[in-house]
């Protein structure tokens, strides 16, 4: 029998227009007043003036502040142990690198963290893991959840649009990883929790689902965000990525691994996905209008990615996560994800042939 006692989840989660100049006042409400607060590379000349004044406004103190570029575990560690025991809570702004680095943080001195990603490209905003340079390799560790997820509209709209492209890819593969997860159970190689799947099929079914005239509008960024932040909270309830990594990711890890220049994780992921449906037989009709309608499948044609390297990084999926046995780790899967990437029309024309 699989025994989880307790599970935690944000306390505060605010997306909306507006709401970096409001943090001060969130972190107050909920008797935060004394922070660490980290901003993401070159953001503190974009956000830092509206983001103390709002603290100061609100009277939160900031204890010390900084830019982050790095997720060496070392850096990390040592900075960790240099914030103020005075301190109530990690703040991070920014993108993947500086959420991450906050997560680890907060999860290595006990402290609450406060999450505010800068853009939408995955739901790492949300997740309980970090992803660090160990060894000089990119390493998947435990960290701690957000407290507190705050995501400004208004800010993400401004992030250049293959973040959006790149959230949308991310969000779609819970289709694909959840299809894995069941799989993965009927081979008795792991144990469903079956909250956690309808909790990412309802975050996947209502973004899929959602109408929109742009991919900037209000409403549809909410949603994204929304279904992202939910993602995080399935792999929590599951204690595991399981929910929402399956064969996609494994295909977008091998690429990361061999590629000089990887493309944004959510791209690698989506397009990934695509294949993984079509080898599932599994709902790859709405995932293509999803990528048609918003755009997607038109930015991933100009990244000129290659046939080559996609069918590299399916041979290599299996070794990426040994212990699971998800749709990729059989080879009649494997051959035929090779089949589509050369044959699929859609593929076709958004990856190229090698010369």
């Amino acid at each position: 029998m699989q025994k989880n006692d307790s599970i935690s989840i944000p306390v505060v989660l605010k997306v909306g227009k507006g709401v970096l100049g409001c943090i001060g006042s969130i972190l107050k409400e909920e008797e935060l007043s004394e922070v660490a607060l980290f901003f993401g590379n070159g953001l503190i000349d974009l956000f830092g003036g509206q983001v103390m004044a709002s603290m100061k406004e609100a009277g939160v103190t900031i204890l010390e502040y900084q830019e982050l570029d790095t997720v060496a575990m070392e850096d990390i560690i040592s900075l960790a142990f240099s914030i103020s025991n005075k301190a109530k809570a990690v703040v991070s702004i920014g993108g993947g690198k500086v959420i991450d680095a906050g997560k680890y943080m907060a999860f290595l001195r006990g402290l609450p963290f406060i999450s505010v990603p800068t853009s939408s490209s995955s739901d790492g905003f949300s997740s309980a893991s970090a992803s660090l340079l160990v060894d000089g390799k990119r390493t998947s560790v435990p960290a701690r959840l957000a407290y507190g997820i705050l995501v400004d509209t208004d800010v993400i709209r401004t992030a250049p649009v293959k973040f959006i492209y790149s959230g949308i890819g991310d969000m779609a593969a819970k289709i694909t990883a959840l299809y894995d997860w069941v799989f993965e159970a009927q081979h008795g190689a792991c144990v469903l929790n079956d909250f956690a799947v309808m909790v990412a099929k309802k975050a996947v079914n209502s973004f899929v689902r959602t109408p929109y005239e742009s991919i900037q509008d209000e409403v549809f960024l909410k949603e994204l965000l929304d279904s992202l932040a939910m993602s995080g909270i399935a792999n929590e309830i599951a204690g595991s990525s399981a929910p929402t990594s399956g064969s996609e990711h494994l295909i977008s890890h091998a690429l990361d691994k061999f590629l000089e220049e990887p493309q944004l994780h959510g791209i690698q992921v989506g397009i990934a996905t695509y294949i993984m449906a079509k080898v599932q037989d599994h709902r790859y009709v709405r995932i293509h209008k999803v990528f048609t309608d918003t755009g997607f499948w038109d930015y991933v044609e100009t990244l000129q990615m290659k046939q080559s390297d996609f069918i590299k990084a399916i041979d290599m999926a299996p070794s990426i996560k040994p212990h699971r046995h998800v749709y990729l780790h059989e080879e009649q899967y494997r051959e035929a994800a090779k089949k589509l990437v050369l044959e699929d029309e859609v593929l076709q024309r958004v990856l190229v042939k090698d010369c």
